[in-house]
């Protein structure tokens, strides 16, 4: 059986991935699930008949993986791309192994730019499409002290890059029928932070599941940055009216405090 809607997510056998693509499946949208594993894409097409589930095997930290799923982007009637994959490495700039840093960098920054390239002008040209993308709250926790830990840089620097792109390029689609979408959970209970080694069992975690529940019901109230965990979405706009009026704040002549500092 096939349906009129067709989404596209990346990272779909496990944790936050596989619960939008449950949901989606059981909201009718036919799916486009994404991941490195094609025996999980595969079991989780078996046990979703009642839509049409095409699996792609790709590893998104890859030039090939990327252009795979790119070019089925490119290719396909997409009503949602959810860019989701992610890897973790959690650790300090210095200790973090090249080919690492360059695996979270592929995957949470050149993936999702490339794979929301291709999905936009189909959309605009098709007059609707939503783009939604994953990070998490660690994009607001730079401006920390140190005793923030574990160490991780690059990873915080991914996700706040997700943030920053995604209010530009909703600002871009403003009137177009498609609109951007980033989705900020704090701590979930998934086998994330397991397999970097952290033991998080004792800490409170939202579920997948609220996550997803969280950011459709985000996307139906309009809002571009969704934080499933926030209370008070004052806490956000504050953050985003301070950014405004810091880069309205710039002139072209030197702040007093750098000056006669010879």
């Amino acid at each position: 059986m096939s349906s009129d809607s067709l989404a596209l997510v990346t990272g779909a056998t496990s944790g936050i991935g596989l619960a939008y693509a449950e949901r989606l499946a059981a909201d009718g949208h036919d799916l486009i699930v994404v991941g490195r594993t094609k025996t999980k894409l595969d079991e989780f097409a078996a046990a979703h008949p009642h839509v049409e589930v095409r699996v792609l095997a790709a590893d998104l930290s890859t030039p090939e993986g990327i252009d795979a799923v790119a070019d089925a982007v490119a290719a396909e009637p997409l009503d949602m791309l959810v860019n989701n994959a992610g890897v973790s490495h959690y650790m300090p700039l210095a200790d973090l192994p090249a080919d690492k840093a360059s695996e979270v960098v592929n995957v949470k920054v050149l993936a999702p730019t490339l794979l929301m390239r291709a999905a936009v002008g189909g959309m605009q040209r098709r007059g609707q499409g939503t783009i939604v993308n994953v990070a998490g709250m660690i994009a607001f926790s730079g401006p920390a002290d140190p005793s923030l830990m574990p160490r991780r840089a690059v990873y915080a620097g991914t996700l706040a890059h997700l943030v920053a792109m995604t209010q530009t390029l909703a600002a871009e689609l403003d009137g177009t029928g498609v609109h951007a979408h980033v989705v900020c959970p704090g701590v979930v209970a998934t086998n994330f932070h397991t397999v970097q080694g952290l033991d998080l069992s004792a800490v409170p975690r939202m579920s997948a599941d609220d996550v997803v529940t969280a950011a459709l019901a985000g996307i139906a109230l309009g809002e571009t940055v969704i934080a499933p965990g926030v209370e008070d979405p004052g806490l956000l706009d504050a953050v985003f009216r301070a950014d405004l009026a810091a880069f309205g704040g710039q002139s072209p002549k030197l702040a007093s405090r750098y000056q006669g500092t010879d």
